[in-house]
């Protein structure tokens, strides 16, 4: 290899690990997506999965920072790993800007629903069979559900709209929902062979 093909393999390489660490977004954009999982956080109700069809518009729709398919793939990547559900938010952040637009998008998420669980809970504990508190949580039910089903559907929606993954996406679906509620089978199982499935190209 020339010494000028050495120093452009260094430039390169030193190019990936400044974007893996710092991304491409600007501090003011920093912000703003911070902003808006802050927003969030305080919107999730039922888990910071349910506002996955906002984070899409936002993050797809709006800013253009991920493609349809990469923010699916983020998803299914975090959820496929073992750890809490919520890390698909740092997967999110990590693709949109490194590991700063993982930190920006997992403080923002963290910090405001953490606070009002701290300070809520014992309230609510404490005053669980008011009339309000079980109203609230009565509503929250159905609401949480569509937000889950939605949810659902985004992830989905890439792949069935593709005439080469809709079938077997669909036939996946089906068998999942079947094995779930027929059947004693572990998710994990399911999770590794879907997984399976995926890396032999079957889907």
């Amino acid at each position: 290899m020339s010494a000028a093909a050495q120093v452009g393999a260094q430039v390169g390489a030193h190019a990936g690990w400044t974007q893996m660490l710092v991304g491409t977004l600007s501090w003011p954009e920093l912000g703003a997506l911070m902003l808006h999982f802050l927003m969030l956080s305080l919107l999730s109700i039922g888990g910071a999965i349910t506002t996955a069809p906002d984070m899409h518009r936002y993050l797809v729709d709006e800013r253009h920072w991920l493609t349809d398919q990469s923010f699916t793939s983020s998803i299914a990547l975090a959820q496929a790993a073992p750890g809490p559900n919520i890390l698909f938010v740092a997967v999110l952040g990590f693709n949109v800007s490194g590991l700063l637009g993982a930190a920006a998008a997992m403080a923002g998420i963290l910090l405001p629903s953490t606070t009002l669980v701290v300070a809520a809970t014992r309230w609510a504990r404490n005053n669980r069979e008011h009339l309000g508190v079980r109203a609230f949580t009565v509503g929250m039910a159905p609401l949480t559900l569509g937000l889950m089903i939605a949810t659902g559907w985004l992830l989905a929606a890439p792949y069935l709209v593709d005439p080469g993954h809709r079938w077997a996406t669909l036939a996946m679906i089906v068998a999942t929902v079947v094995l779930t509620m027929r059947t004693k089978i572990g998710i994990v199982w399911m999770v590794l062979a879907g997984g399976v499935l995926g890396a032999l190209g079957v889907v």
